[in-house]
């Protein structure tokens, strides 16, 4: 049976992406980037505070790290809830011992369940960047847009409020985006957002509706304690040698193409364990003692880019 003339048309087909949220270009050729102080690479820590539900929704899917089984879940609910609780201060603990800075991705839940993290993150001058609601409402393709209008604005407003940052960065939840999350987002006066990894560097966005232009920011998908030791089931120590591994390799292209985002993504309840903490602070240890790094928040890092 044939096929009609029109299914073998594709009108978005053309050089680079075939879509309109972004202009498709080569890194190596982009203008070469300075940080400041004659960084060559700029180290962006960034961890999640992540608040779980009991009675999690299964659909459209659950968000990693959600209840596994029958309600109520209580095994992994407290288990989570250590790392917002105990593992989130032993990296502090660390990142303190270094001086580095860190921005963290928190849902609004959090921040209203636990204003002592609010507190500290604001003590420690470090960003907060908004992760929707809580873990369990997933933006996703095909949902009320009444419904995720409101749910961005739930999480934007209420971190703003509680924590008097500007909060400027958005993170979805499980980076999980409708068609038009990018266009809520904008409207509630993000800057940047963390869902897209599809480049080492800042690039810019075009919201749907011509709702504005914003900034999709390198955040690390790969090199995490998720991803490294929970999903690929790594040992601690190849989670240390990922972390150096992506540094020297993003230091050698600084060298010659100018400077580059070092990603690195922290979930408390994984990393923050008693048994695993000291990995991160060997990690750590080593990109400290590294030249040519500047550690600082997601608005720090998307400023200086912006500047030139």
């Amino acid at each position: 049976m044939p096929v009609a003339p029109e299914y073998m048309q594709y009108p978005m087909r053309r050089y680079g992406m075939d879509q309109d949220f972004y202009t498709w270009s080569m890194l190596p050729r982009r203008p070469k980037v300075k940080w400041p102080n004659g960084a060559n690479v700029a180290l962006w820590i960034c961890t999640d505070l992540e608040f779980f539900a009991l009675d999690q929704p299964a659909k459209p899917f659950k968000a990693p790290g959600g209840m596994v089984t029958p309600y109520p879940d209580l095994r992994h609910f407290t288990t989570r809830d250590y790392g917002n609780r105990v593992g989130i201060q032993r990296i502090w603990r660390v990142l303190d011992k270094y001086k580095l800075k860190s921005s963290v991705a928190m849902n609004s839940k959090v921040a209203e369940r636990y204003p002592y993290l609010v507190k500290k993150i604001n003590e420690r001058g470090d960003e907060i960047i908004a992760m929707g609601v809580d873990q369990g409402k997933i933006h996703y393709g095909g949902m009320d847009d009444a419904a995720e209008a409101a749910l961005v604005r739930e999480s934007v407003s209420t971190l703003r409020r509680l924590s008097g940052q500007p909060v400027t960065g958005w993170m979805s939840p499980a980076k999980s985006e409708s068609w038009k999350t990018l266009k809520h987002v904008k409207d509630n006066g993000i800057d940047y957002v963390c869902d897209w990894v599809c480049d080492d560097m800042p690039f810019e966005l075009r919201a749907p509706d011509n709702a504005g232009s914003l900034w999709a920011m390198p955040h690390s998908s790969e090199i995490s304690d998720r991803k490294i030791i929970i999903d690929n089931k790594h040992s601690e120590d190849e989670f240390v040698e990922q972390i150096k591994d992506q540094f020297t390799v993003l230091s050698k292209e600084a060298a010659k193409q100018g400077g580059r985002i070092l990603s690195l993504s922290l979930v408390p309840y994984i990393i923050g364990l008693h048994y695993r903490i000291k990995y991160l602070d060997i990690a750590l240890q080593w990109l400290s003692k590294q030249k040519g790094v500047w550690s600082a928040t997601g608005s720090e890092i998307l400023t200086a880019f912006k500047a030139q």
